[in-house]
């Protein structure tokens, strides 16, 4: 795809990314939202997002974000960013349908593509990584250059997961050039957590229990002890990383309510088992050892349609 023909000439560009967004999701908002300022200056650039996490705000674009679709307008593009489907836009979906034309950039393999204009690259590390790939190497400022190492970064959990490549080591390494600073934005937008976060951590880690003869690990936060501990989905970054590499476990799960009986529910695996498929087979999507899916009904209920899944490819790999 060529995002300057795509969107060069064109007087009104709608962004959003997806619904809770993570690294990945704000770096590729915030790198782009700076990108067609640069490429586009006659253009009007309206970028939407739920709330960016405070440890992810790490442009003076993030004040810029709208967080409503009060304003009734039809864009001349409108971009999807690190979304496998429409409605993951929230409320930004009705400006994504009423564009004159619509855009995917993504890079999850389980994405529908839903616009007009597709660009997915299921074997990048992130879409920030897609993103790079796409821009003119000349408007990449520092800004963006933050951002885009901000996505890679989260979606590659510092690199340590399997879909880090050799491409992506390359990238993050010209991103580093630019003047990045790798240490502080790892340490401040990855690692580093407040009181309440440590707190709800250890209080995951002590009520885990292990399934499967200790080869899946399941550990579940109630909305009240969300509410106990003050803290939000977002605070909740890390505590499914630490539950995987539990020695022994192949695959770890993260519940968390949501609502009356519904749950969000993160999965990781360490390499045998296809979470990515457990995932589409319940409505979500990701990727092979890192993916998520929204279930219904208790606990017990979520925990119980999920094992069996888990254990089928454990007992067939």
């Amino acid at each position: 795809m060529d995002l300057l023909k795509e969107v060069g000439n064109v007087k009104s560009i709608g962004i959003a990314g997806h619904m809770r967004p993570d690294g990945d999701c704000a770096g590729s908002c915030l790198a782009l939202y700076r990108y067609l300022s640069r490429i586009n200056k006659e253009a009007q650039i309206d970028f939407y997002l739920e709330e960016i996490p405070e440890k992810l705000r790490i442009t003076e674009d993030s004040d810029r974000v709208l967080q409503n679709s009060d304003n009734k307008k039809e864009y001349d593009v409108f971009i999807s960013l690190d979304s496998g489907s429409s409605d993951r836009l929230g409320f930004a979906e009705e400006y994504f349908k009423s564009a004159k034309k619509s855009i995917n950039i993504d890079h999850h393999i389980s994405n529908t593509n839903f616009a007009q204009v597709n660009y997915v690259v299921a074997d990048a590390s992130s879409t920030c990584e897609v993103l790079y790939e796409l821009m003119d190497k000349k408007y990449i400022d520092l800004t963006i250059a933050k951002a885009l190492y901000m996505g890679i970064i989260h979606d590659t959990g510092v690199f340590k997961h399997s879909n880090t490549t050799k491409r992506t080591m390359e990238i993050a390494g010209s991103l580093i050039e630019l003047g990045v600073p790798f240490s502080e934005m790892i340490d401040e937008t990855f690692y580093r957590k407040d009181y309440h976060q440590n707190q709800v951590l250890g209080r995951c880690l002590l009520e885990s229990i292990l399934l499967l003869d200790g080869k899946c690990i399941v550990s579940s936060v109630s909305k009240k002890t969300m509410e106990f501990y003050e803290v939000e989905s977002t605070d909740l970054d890390g505590i499914i990383d630490q539950l995987r590499i539990t020695k022994g476990v192949e695959v770890a799960i993260l519940i968390y309510e949501t609502d009356f009986r519904e749950y969000k529910v993160s999965m990781r695996s360490n390499g045998v088992v296809d979470v990515r498929k457990i995932a589409v087979y319940f409505g979500g999507g990701g990727h092979i050892m890192a993916a998520g899916c929204t279930l219904h009904g208790t606990l017990h209920d979520v925990v119980n349609n999920l094992t069996p899944h888990i254990e089928f490819q454990l007992k067939n790999s």
